[in-house]
């Protein structure tokens, strides 16, 4: 083995491996650095635990000369008979290394040894990556050389451990902040946050399409069903929201009870607004036949017919940081959010889905017809407001 390129290996890990600051791209070259070190590699598997409201883990797997294969698992590993009948199962119970010869009897209790002595391995090293807190990771080396790793391969192996769980940890803590930044205030917001963009007074204003929606008949059903019962059934309303909404560009910023704030950022040249406002409402569309489509059922409870109403406007408004003392909220607020609000209520006295303003329909008027001008409460002057024409003809049917 050569020792200084090792040494390197470990000097660049130590430094964060700058050079290849994607996680994947580290890991592959830490792979090959290993084997132009001397170390006789043929596969390297690297499974980390996460905090992701979806995602249990990720896996990297590295074999030598082949393309590296990520994947994620969406459930809890450790019920899966797979893992029950592992190698790593040993690594993360002890939390400690775990060795098999691949020619040794004790490796035959494992269905996964089968595969590994079908593609010419002939040893097994599991390491587990501890991280600070004491989380139990685990990476894995084989290797097809005959006689096995020696001495001296398990010996730079262990050291390189220490490093490499270090790297990782920091990896998968970042990972894990920008993760719960994007599900608690969005994506944008996010990265504005982990940008440092967190004192409180740090706004910026923006022109951006606005959607607020609100669940039709909430308040009955609050006080019919058990709270538990309720908290399901509204994760399953903003499901037909949330998905057509990030699909066509958006950003859900905020739920309210059963109401939902989003918006559709504009370029700041003001290019691209009468695009966003197509896709907003499309996003509307798909939404409106979603919900409809929606039935839940559980236990004795069930519930058919959802509805809920949805007023899309554009405006200006005010982004960032609002709050007091060390708890902040990243949110929009302005006249166009407070018009979006009331607007939404307007579609609520008409029993109309989708309505929208004529500033909305300045730039998208297609499939809309005027339904009246309206007072606004809180402003000296009425809005005029629109509303889906196939909902007119619905309505004209009797549908």
């Amino acid at each position: 083995m050569q020792s200084q390129q090792f040494h390197d290996l470990i000097d660049w890990l130590i430094d964060g491996a700058r050079s290849e600051p994607e996680p994947v791209a580290m890991m592959t070259r830490t792979c090959e650095r290993l084997v132009e070190a001397g170390l006789p590699l043929y596969r390297v598997g690297v499974f980390v635990e996460t905090l992701h409201p979806d995602i249990y883990g990720y896996g990297f797997v590295w074999r030598d000369g082949q393309e590296t294969v990520t994947s994620e698992t969406t459930v809890d590993v450790e019920g899966l008979e797979e893992y029950q009948r592992s190698p790593l199962k040993l690594m993360y119970d002890s939390a400690a290394e775990v060795r098999f010869r691949l020619d040794e009897q004790a490796s035959r209790e494992f269905p996964f040894f089968d595969d590994m002595r079908g593609e010419g391995v002939t040893d097994y090293l599991a390491l587990p990556l501890i991280f600070m807190d004491g989380t139990v990771n685990g990476v894995s080396f084989t290797t097809r050389r005959p006689g096995g790793f020696s001495g001296a391969d398990l010996i730079a192996l262990r050291r390189l451990n220490g490093p490499l769980a270090r790297l990782i940890e920091v990896i998968s803590l970042r990972e894990i902040a920008t993760t719960l930044l994007d599900t608690y205030v969005g994506n944008r917001a996010g990265a504005r946050i982990l940008a440092g963009q967190i004192r409180r007074g740090h706004a910026d204003t923006m022109r951006t399409a606005i959607w607020l929606s609100d669940m039709r008949g909430f308040t009955s059903l609050s006080d019919q069903l058990p709270p538990e019962v309720m908290v399901k059934l509204l994760n399953a309303y903003f499901d037909c929201q949330v998905g057509p909404i990030l699909r066509h560009g958006g950003e859900v910023l905020k739920f309210m009870g059963d109401g939902l704030l989003a918006v559709f950022p504009i370029a700041a040249d003001g290019s691209d607004e009468a695009d966003v406002c197509a896709r907003m409402l499309a996003a509307a569309h798909e939404c409106r036949d979603t919900v409809a489509a929606m039935n839940y059922i559980e236990g004795n409870h069930i519930i058919e017919r959802f509805r809920f109403g949805v007023a899309l406007h554009v405006g200006q408004v005010l982004y960032g940081n609002i709050g007091g003392g060390n708890r902040l909220d990243f949110t929009c607020i302005g006249p166009a959010v407070n018009l979006a609000a009331r607007l939404e209520r307007i579609a609520g006295r008409l029993g109309r889905t989708v309505v929208a303003s004529s500033d909305f329909i300045g730039l998208c008027a297609e499939g809309f017809v005027e339904l009246g001008e309206f007072p606004i409460r809180g402003l000296s002057h009425t809005e005029r407001v629109y509303g889906l024409e196939v909902e007119t003809l619905q309505a004209a049917e009797g549908l």
